[in-house]
């Protein structure tokens, strides 16, 4: 029996795309639990080749929500809580300045601009002059998760900062996401996206998510990082020069 015949997956989407995607959320989780960052923008570099434009940014931040909670309940005693506040406070700006302009971009900049974001987190390094700014950090952060989804890369400079020690630094950096990523989800559930249609698809990446950070944790001290980074920026650049490709490929036809 087919997902499809269900009515349980949103108009469109496959049995194969379907399973994919959940082993790519899996995968996903345990790439950040054993390396602390990377996961995030792995699975939004595959979603965005799978899911409709229209629906990524959302529905990537809500399963991401899943992730980075399930990371911060583990670890919630090692949060570094002052770094919170003025975080939480910047992203609420940030988030409502973001959806102000995020409902009139075209599907086409969404590809070209999820994919130069990643090909960002991979070789680029953020300015060092924000990172003691967290009201700053929060606001820029959120504004921009509106629009390319993964900015875990950007909150890491700003933990970073801390000089946190090693469990400290994932829990307080799980909890940042954790609150940016619930925060553009209330941002896109006022602005009127159908979360209802993707409630099914979410739950389950959410669960298989869960299953990866579980497993990453057993895993954690048997990966060779430095290889494994190093496979892991190629491919996340593969995704990203197919994702602006793409994105070139609309707009020229349009």
């Amino acid at each position: 029996m087919s997902w499809l015949d269900t009515g349980l997956l949103p108009q469109g989407m496959g049995d194969f795309v379907f399973i994919l995607l959940l082993g790519v959320s899996f995968l996903s989780s345990l790439i950040t639990v054993a390396f602390g960052i990377g996961g995030g923008a792995a699975l939004l570099a595959v979603m965005a080749t799978l899911v409709p434009p229209a629906a990524l940014i959302p529905t990537h931040g809500v399963v991401q929500i899943g992730s980075n909670l399930g990371r911060a309940l583990v670890t919630v005693r090692h949060v570094y809580w002052p770094a919170i506040p003025a975080f939480l406070l910047g992203s609420i700006v940030g988030a409502g300045a973001g959806g102000l302009l995020v409902v009139g971009i075209p599907p086409y900049m969404v590809q070209i601009g999820v994919g130069a974001f990643i090909l960002w987190s991979v070789f680029g390094r953020p300015p060092k002059g924000v990172r003691d700014w967290p009201l700053l950090v929060g606001a820029f952060s959120s504004f921009l998760t509106m629009f390319f989804g993964a900015t875990g890369p950007f909150v890491a400079i700003y933990t970073k900062s801390h000089s946190l020690p090693r469990h400290a630094h994932v829990a307080t950096h799980a909890m940042l996401m954790t609150i940016q990523h619930g925060v553009k989800t209330v941002a896109f559930g006022l602005l009127g996206f159908a979360f209802t249609e993707w409630l099914f698809f979410i739950v389950a990446m959410i669960l298989f998510g869960l299953a990866g950070t579980l497993t990453g944790r057993l895993l954690l001290n048997r990966m060779d990082d430095h290889r494994f980074r190093y496979a892991l920026n190629i491919v996340l650049s593969i995704l990203a020069v197919r994702l602006i490709f793409g994105g070139l490929q609309q707009f020229i036809g349009d």
